[in-house]
């Protein structure tokens, strides 16, 4: 039942992700998928790296997602400050 929960939210908040973009102005668009890309991007490669870390024991403790998750929210948070400032 968690397991849904989770999910449910989740494509909730991808939607409503998507209603936030659509709904900015081309500016806005533009900052957010820039960031967006670059999040993605980012996340992929460490997240990869971060892997084999632990796969190959170089890192003490396993990998956790939420770290991955954390990284991504700040890498997202900073893009959008940085292109924001481009832009203006």
């Amino acid at each position: 039942m968690t397991i849904i929960l989770s999910l449910a939210v989740g494509v909730g908040m991808v939607m409503a992700n998507r209603n936030f973009v659509n709904e900015g102005d081309e500016l806005q668009r533009k900052i957010q998928l820039e960031s967006m890309g670059l999040t993605l991007g980012l996340s992929v490669v460490v997240g990869i790296a971060y892997a084999q870390l632990d796969t190959t024991d170089l890192i003490a403790q396993d990998a956790e997602i939420s770290f991955l998750v954390l990284f991504m929210g700040l890498t997202y948070i900073l893009c959008v400050f940085f292109n924001a400032r481009k832009y203006s």
